[in-house]
């Protein structure tokens, strides 16, 4: 019996490996926003701490150090979002980024793993991300300058809650998508 299960184990492991290792790195593009019914209330995903807490309000709760993703409102005008939680992240001596990925998006899923097993925290001590999902937000956040053909889609925010030029899209699939994002993500934030 130990021996099977030492067999299927290895077996369960060795799948992974070869899975991941086909992967080759490609840039994701935006895709077309199917029908999506409205996405439940606002929460905050935080690194993997004992205070990660998630709630039904846009502002985040977790006091904890690292990096911080709030899902933004599913209603409501995207300038106007992003200028009060740029406003309250301020105040409390964080950076904020718009964030605009999907739940398709390969790189957005790992970058997201990561951030939660708060791999980045220690390069991202005080990043709060203000996460729009493309497929549910597309028609607001272009009317707020959020728009790119490829994504992930960083940017940081005017005062105003509009999107600056200040940005970078993209990354590539497979293990390299962090390694690939996390250096352009600390030089959009030494840009501001």
């Amino acid at each position: 019996m130990i021996v099977i299960a030492r067999v299927v184990v290895a077996l369960g492991l060795a799948s992974l490996v070869v899975a991941c290792s086909k992967s080759e790195p490609e840039p994701v593009k935006a895709e077309p926003a199917p029908s999506a019914p409205p996405s439940p209330s606002p929460s905050v995903t935080a690194s993997a701490t004992p205070s990660a807490t998630s709630t039904a309000t846009p502002g985040p709760l977790v006091l904890a150090r690292g990096v911080r993703i709030t899902h933004a409102p599913a209603v409501g005008p995207v300038a106007d979002i992003v200028k009060k939680a740029r406003e309250r992240e301020k105040a409390d001596g964080r950076d904020l980024v718009v964030y605009v990925g999907a739940k398709w998006c390969e790189p957005c899923q790992r970058f997201h793993k990561a951030a939660a097993a708060g791999e980045l925290d220690t390069d991202f001590p005080q990043l709060t991300l203000l996460e729009f999902d493309l497929d549910e937000d597309r028609d607001r956040l272009e009317s707020a300058g959020y728009k790119s053909q490829l994504i992930p889609l960083f940017v940081m925010p005017s005062a105003d809650g509009r999107a600056s030029e200040n940005r970078f899209e993209g990354s590539v699939k497979g293990n390299a998508a962090v390694s690939n994002i996390a250096p352009r993500l600390r030089s959009l934030l030494a840009a501001r």
